[in-house]
């Protein structure tokens, strides 16, 4: 029963960071249509970071522990506010969809920074495999938006955040994993929830800085802003991450980060149904790419699955 409960637990996981994470470009777009970026990150994190934290104090977690918060302070700052910045301020520069196949390579990245996990990635040719066939389908849609006229100038900084954004998140990810992760039990959420917290204090300096909050005229500011707002504080943050989070817990950092191939199919495809983008065979072409990739990725951390040793350690 136990085992049964987990597998249902880490496939709704996936779903809300494959799926519903991917859905969180679009949305971001159309929020930053009346929301500044920093004053969008601070809104959203500070929201969905005091919400979890509430729901981790009535489920009895011990949410003030000094080791706890100070750690998830730096996952947070790591994770969240330094990728999500760019990404929010990627978005003035480019699409949200190229912004979701640039920010794919964080696969890359993380098989590439995980040290401890270098003899168990670089050991299956499959997992290598669909980790660069991912990178190729990638690749493809990267080019044929790159080669595209979008309208938006200057493509080629938001290109250069998202680098470095990407770099960020895999280190970010890493340190919760191998740190964070430590500070609190498998199914305890108020690291998630201090991570939030904590990004967001960093938005809110940066935004009253930059004097956001003085110039926003909060009167015209479109309902479709506000309702992509609380769309990305309940399901993106609240659930999404806090799934992201949990998985790290339990389930390899490779394979986690898969998610980032699947999250420009979504995009893709939101973009084209709910944005009207126009989708081109190369893109179709690429997006099955992706999807293989991840299918040759995850065989391994399959069978390993089924292996009675795997199933000891869980």
């Amino acid at each position: 029963m136990f085992t049964t409960q987990r597998q249902i637990a880490i496939f709704v996981a996936y779903f809300l960071v494959y799926v519903v994470w991917g859905s969180t470009y679009y949305f971001i777009g159309v929020a930053l249509q009346g929301l500044s970026p920093f004053l969008l990150g601070a809104l959203r994190f500070t929201t969905a970071g005091i919400l979890l934290l509430s729901l981790c104090y009535f489920r009895k977690e011990n949410v003030f522990r000094k080791e706890l918060m100070c750690r998830s302070a730096i996952s947070g700052i790591v994770l969240l506010f330094v990728d999500m910045a760019v990404i929010m301020l990627a978005q003035q520069y480019v699409s949200s969809s190229l912004v979701a196949i640039v920010a794919s390579s964080t696969a890359i990245w993380i098989m590439l920074l995980d040290i401890p996990m270098w003899r168990t990635n670089f050991r299956s040719i499959t997992a290598i495999g669909g980790i660069l066939s991912g990178f190729i389908g990638v690749g493809m849609l990267y080019l044929e938006q790159l080669n595209t006229e979008t309208g938006l100038p200057h493509s080629e900084y938001g290109i250069l955040l998202l680098i470095g954004g990407c770099i960020s998140w895999a280190i970010g990810t890493l340190y919760t994993k191998y740190r964070s992760c430590g500070s609190e039990e498998t199914n305890g959420f108020a690291g998630s929830a201090w991570q939030m917290f904590s990004a967001s204090l960093l938005f809110w300096i940066c935004a009253l800085l930059s004097g956001e909050p003085h110039e926003v005229d909060w009167s015209k500011i479109p309902a479709k802003s506000w309702l992509a707002l609380i769309y990305l504080i309940t399901f993106g943050s609240i659930l999404a991450y806090s799934a992201y989070i949990w998985l790290l817990k339990v389930r390899p950092a490779t394979e986690v980060a898969t998610h980032a191939y699947v999250n420009p199919v979504v995009a893709v495809i939101i973009g084209a149904g709910i944005g009207g983008e126009q989708v081109t065979f190369i893109q179709v072409i690429g997006l099955i790419v992706i999807l293989l990739s991840v299918m040759l990725v995850n065989l391994r951390n399959i069978k390993d699955s089924h292996s009675p040793l795997s199933a000891k350690k869980e």
